[in-house]
């Protein structure tokens, strides 16, 4: 069984690239096609919509599964079981109430769905028709009355493909605290195109087909300037410049994270307690805290002190 706070989110770049999941609260049943170069996308919806942004977490908590299992050198497959509790803490979302229903809920639109498209994965380009993910469901267990025991995913050969060819990028866990559909996806275009360069830039009216938002222009420019304006955008900074011109850059760290400070043994064990505790990502808080750690005395004690003055997610 893996410890969900030593997997690192990891994101399958095609789905990066194209906009393949709705940015709509409501049921969205639209049907959209897209071209991009030589790549044709055609999107049919299922009987209750288009998969939507956070339907995507299922996807993106199944993929880091996987490959995590691979980097280990374990054999893996497509077939993926994991508890509602397990991907509610690793993606932020509420544990209990209705969860049932909203995992059933995307389970039907991915895979319900229909893609048509040409998109490489793998080093191979083929026509396919498609649902991101074969089956979904639930297996139920009696004790004294039925209950959840575990969910299971089997996952489509496209999507199998980029895992098997590492066609996967780490993503930031914050990505997971962010609310707005658009956030998200100006997340994904930023980690794919930008990724550590010092600049990337795009046209705006290119940037809101590659989001895949259907809002008039001059609506998606008001929400693009109140993302610059909130800035929760993880990594990365955002600036609206003129002739509709926006310019992505990597955050400068506050401080040089220093490479040489060792955590103990003693600490790490004690700070992934306190992670899984207080339903935070164990690396993400390795990560914050080296990035305003001064070489203190004790690197130990200083974060494991750190990590008991977060507050709890749950």
């Amino acid at each position: 069984m893996l410890d969900i706070a030593d997997v690192v989110p990891k994101d399958d770049t095609a789905s990066m690239e194209h906009p393949l999941f709705s940015l709509a609260t409501k049921p969205d049943h639209r049907h959209l096609h897209y071209r991009s170069g030589d790549n044709s996308l055609t999107i049919i919806p299922s009987g209750i919509g288009l998969p939507t942004i956070f339907d995507k977490d299922i996807l993106i908590f199944c993929i880091s599964q996987l490959m995590h299992k691979k980097n280990r050198g374990e054999k893996i497959g497509k077939r993926v079981r994991f508890s509602a509790r397990e991907l509610s803490i690793a993606t932020n979302r509420p544990i209990g109430g209705n969860h049932y229903k909203r995992l059933e809920q995307a389970m039907i639109r991915l895979g319900g769905t229909q893609f048509k498209t040409d998109i490489t994965t793998g080093n191979r380009r083929e026509t396919r028709i498609f649902g991101l993910v074969d089956e979904g469901g639930f297996v139920m267990r009696e004790t004294g009355e039925w209950r959840l025991d575990y969910c299971e995913i089997v996952l489509s050969d496209w999507l199998m493909r980029a895992i098997e060819a590492a066609e996967v990028v780490t993503i930031s866990n914050d990505y997971f605290r962010l609310r707005r559909p658009l956030e998200r996806r100006i997340y994904e275009i930023a980690r794919k195109h930008c990724g550590n360069q010092p600049r990337w830039q795009i046209g705006l009216a290119k940037l809101q087909e590659k989001t895949g938002s259907n809002a008039p222009l001059k609506k998606f420019r008001l929400n693009i300037r109140q993302i610059i304006e909130d800035d929760h955008i993880p990594f990365y900074s955002i600036e609206l410049a003129k002739d509709d011109l926006v310019v992505f850059r990597p955050r400068k760290p506050k401080r040089q994270i220093t490479a040489d400070l060792v955590i103990p043994a003693w600490a790490e064990e004690k700070a992934r307690k306190i992670a899984r505790e207080k339903g935070w990502d164990y690396h993400a808080l390795e990560a914050e805290w080296r990035g305003f750690a001064d070489n203190p005395d004790n690197p130990g004690a200083a974060f494991v002190g750190f990590c008991k003055q977060k507050e709890s997610l749950r």
